[in-house]
């Protein structure tokens, strides 16, 4: 089954739109989704876990099949909970019943194969074979190789929850004619969200927290914003202009000022047309490069990015990491040990060499080694003011707290090169 649903992409190559999907979500298909689903996850309103649903698991799919044949299958109202955000707000979170994780992991693959050979160069998230250290390269080989001079630094209010419902229905049919998958994607959509026992509609937007979710956002934008660019804005440039994305974060990349301002304002034009706004406060025109020499800086994908130079005095691209992900990492990282220091210490500094170490590998790409140890002051701050909290244990002077923390942890190094020159863009 797994290769049927692959069959898709091959398929989405040499037909404009495709048909029959929904037969895809079968038998075969609903168990393998079962079988990636993790245990211990937050439940929906159904409060069905995984464990439970497992216990008579073949009469379970073989019902939902049957409800989803009659089209008597309608999914469940998302849970709405929240989660912090560094700024002291809080993000919403949908969290989708168990059976309607399962039919939407299983829609979500069938249409990453139908897309993934029709969403551009330019978009990272939510992608097969796909990071932010491949988009954070690309934006350091435009900005060091082709004469980039401007940064349009932008930011999109509230994406997920301003999706028009009628615009990505438009898309979607463009290259799909199955009306029956359409239909349940409808149904997700138009499910609800229940708060606190309060049912709300759901007349707009994509929850963060479905499965479904990032890929129709990136249907969404590859419309919205990856193909107008490319077809409509580009060909009428006269310098060089580059558009890098990944999920709803994004930046314009400039040869000349005059294009950055006009294509701004024909992009708040655009994103107003399809029910989105510009977060006009995150949203800034910069002067940037090799041939601007200037102290202006933008944060995109968790790096702070500045111009600088090398040891013998050569243009490069600095990056850092931006403030406020080393205070979510100040903070995270302050939680986790107030609740580990009860550990015996040797398993609490192997968790904390997995935890730390995890942090490293996304955050040290090329450059970067100096902010490594930045955040290595931060961590063995944070971890030794509360290893030293314990009680009945004895106290750590930061001598003997440095030996412990060499025994224990990795070595610094760089995991990610964006320094690799390479000029063939990825395949889709």
């Amino acid at each position: 089954m797994a290769s049927e649903i692959q069959d898709i992409r091959k398929l989405s190559v040499y037909y404009q739109k495709l048909e029959t999907l929904i037969h895809l979500v079968n038998y075969d298909s609903l168990m393998a989704e079962h079988n990636r689903q993790l245990k211990g996850k937050a439940v929906g309103i159904d409060r069905v876990t995984k464990e439970a649903y497992d216990a008579n698991i073949e009469e379970n799919l073989r019902d939902l099949l049957k409800r989803m044949k009659s089209f008597s299958y309608r999914p469940l109202p998302v849970r709405r909970t929240y989660i912090p955000k560094p700024n002291g707000k809080t993000r919403p979170l949908g969290i989708p019943a168990y059976e309607d994780k399962l039919v939407q992991g299983v829609m979500a693959r069938i249409l990453n194969e139908v897309y993934e050979p029709r969403f551009l160069n330019c978009s990272y998230g939510f992608r097969e074979n796909r990071n932010v250290h491949q988009a954070l390269r690309e934006v350091n080989q435009h900005i060091m190789i082709d004469s980039i001079n401007y940064v349009l630094d932008c930011d999109i209010k509230g994406f997920f929850d301003n999706v028009d419902h009628k615009w990505l229905m438009e898309f979607l049919r463009h290259d799909i004619a199955d009306k029956n998958f359409l239909r349940y994607i409808v149904r997700f959509l138009k499910a609800g969200i229940m708060e606190e026992g309060q049912l709300s509609e759901s007349k707009k937007g994509t929850p963060q927290g479905g499965l479904i979710s990032p890929v129709l956002a990136n249907v969404y934008l590859h419309y919205v914003l990856d193909s107008w660019f490319e077809k409509c804005v580009k060909p009428g440039l006269k310098g060089k202009a580059y558009l890098v994305r990944f999920a709803d974060d994004f930046i314009l990349l400039f040869q000349y000022e005059s294009e950055a301002k006009d294509v701004y304002e024909r992009l708040v034009k655009r994103l107003e047309k399809f029910g989105l706004e510009v977060e006009q406060d995150k949203t800034h025109i910069l002067p940037f490069g090799r041939y601007k020499g200037t102290n202006e800086t933008f944060d995109f994908l968790g790096f702070t990015h500045y111009n600088g130079k090398t040891r013998t005095g050569k243009y490069t691209v600095g990056h850092k990491v931006s403030k406020k992900k080393k205070k979510v990492f100040r903070q995270k990282l302050k939680v986790w040990a107030k609740e580990n220091r009860v550990l015996p210490t040797d398993l609490f500094m192997k968790r904390l060499n997995i935890k730390f170490t995890s942090t490293i590998r996304f955050y040290a790409i090329s450059g970067t080694m100096d902010e490594m140890r930045r955040l290595q002051y931060i961590a063995f701050d944070v971890v030794f003011k509360w290893i030293n909290r314990r009680s009945q244990r004895r106290s750590y002077t930061r001598t003997e707290f440095g030996w412990l923390w060499e025994k224990y942890i990795d070595d610094l190094k760089i995991y990610n090169d964006i320094w690799l020159w390479n000029r063939t863009p990825l395949k889709v």
